[in-house]
């Protein structure tokens, strides 16, 4: 839940329109919500745009936003391919005149465009003379770099970048350096249960492993799985909870992951539980939360929201999810793919379990400080006003804020 802010007069009945490329409620559609919640909460009128309707409408809605429906172009997996980009272009290209209507009509003070993978809003915005912020929540390093600075390039035409880690804004950076004078860090906000209940006193029976997220071959499930495998050949008693979905066309992944839990005669110590829209009942009931990515991750939403819960984590040891989770003590970082290390750390944690599980619980307090939707707010009405009031006087002005961390530890 948001905290709510008194109305602002000097940002009361200003127009702001959010974009985003799905209807759906995982990452960083609900870091689109925090933005809406920031923007309504102080009187703005804001409205979004998405290319379909979905779980994520009645949310905008219950946070003040007023939703429309205009089917865009979306970068998907292929578009890293030569000619899965070429299709993406000749679709954006016949999608941009939707956008530039709707921007027209709606007349907003400002666009903010949620990922990078619609950027037909950043051309429509452009074409209206409309100020633009591109929030950046991907870290992408896959493909060729010949394709991936082409994917990039329509972040020229932001007036602003916002970057959800140190890690994403180097990604960007290292595309395009010339980027790193438009981009700044804002950290996501990230709300956690409305109470924590502590860890278990001891681990009687079963350990109860959470994985949370998408399933799909870049986050790792998988490898949670074969982790649950080693852990029940090594004689320790163990049980996994599966909660998430697949993109559409990915079908075949679930598929896989439910013959892998066949193959290893895990039936009675695995749960699918598809997607949920409150994730808390089920980080209350686990004991360790397993982020088992195969990839760089731009951020860790899943790693803040472990910490929101007061329960231990295992993370592959990479990327943003070394730098959002990198103050916590009851973490544990381990090498991408490789279920033996997870079973490691799952051992240790059991074995030192009053230890872990009393700096599971102070490390809630400092995670809501940090990922607090206030701090949020204000972070993103500053990144607002700096680029219409740069607007105004007639010039862009582009500073690079980066707000300071800890080095990330493994």
């Amino acid at each position: 839940m948001t905290t709510p802010h008194p109305t602002n007069p000097h940002r009361r009945d200003r127009k702001i329109l959010v974009t985003n490329p799905g209807a759906e409620l995982y990452g960083a559609d609900r870091v689109m919500l925090e933005t809406v919640s920031a923007l309504s909460d102080a009187g703005a009128r804001v409205t979004v745009a998405m290319p379909e309707a979905g779980p994520l409408v009645e949310h905008v809605e219950d946070r003040g936003g007023r939703i429309l429906i205009v089917p865009t172009a979306i970068i998907r997996k292929s578009a890293l391919r030569p000619v899965g980009f070429l299709k993406l272009v000749k679709d954006a290209l016949t999608g941009v005149w939707p956008a530039v209507r709707v921007i027209r009509h709606e007349r907003p003070e400002v666009v903010v465009v949620n990922t990078i993978v619609s950027p037909l809003w950043l051309i429509a915005a452009k074409v209206t003379g409309t100020p633009v912020i591109s929030h950046v929540h991907e870290a992408e390093t896959s493909g060729s770099a010949v394709v991936r600075r082409a994917l990039v390039l329509p972040q020229f035409l932001a007036d602003q970048l916002i970057v959800n880690s140190e890690f994403s804004r180097n990604t960007v950076v290292s595309t395009w350096r010339h980027l790193a004078s438009r981009s700044v860090v804002v950290y996501n906000a990230v709300a956690g249960p409305s109470h924590v209940t502590p860890p278990r006193s001891t681990l009687s029976g079963p350990i109860r492993l959470l994985y949370v997220g998408r399933l799909s071959p870049r986050k790792g499930p998988d490898v949670a799985i074969d982790a649950l495998r080693v852990l029940i050949e090594r004689g320790v008693d163990a049980e996994l909870d599966i909660v998430g979905a697949v993109f559409k066309g990915y079908e075949w992944f679930e598929h896989d992951l439910r013959e892998k839990v066949i193959e290893g005669d895990l039936q009675t110590r695995v749960r699918f539980h598809g997607f949920q829209e409150d994730i808390w009942p089920f980080a209350e009931h686990a004991d360790i939360n397993i982020v088992p990515s195969a990839i760089d991750e731009a951020f860790g939403n899943t790693a803040v929201e472990a910490a929101l819960a007061g329960r231990p984590l295992i993370v592959s040891a990479t990327s943003g999810l070394l730098e959002a989770s990198a103050d916590l003590r009851a973490r544990i970082g381990v090498p991408r793919k490789s279920p033996i290390a997870i079973a490691d750390a799952v051992e240790t944690i059991r074995d030192r379990w009053q230890e872990f599980a009393t700096h599971a619980i102070d490390d809630t307090e400092a995670t809501t400080n940090r990922y607090s939707v206030d701090r949020y707010s204000q972070d993103i009405w500053g990144v607002i006003n700096r680029v219409t009031a740069s607007r105004h006087s007639g010039h862009v002005s582009r500073v690079a804020v980066r707000r300071g961390r800890p080095a990330a530890r493994p």
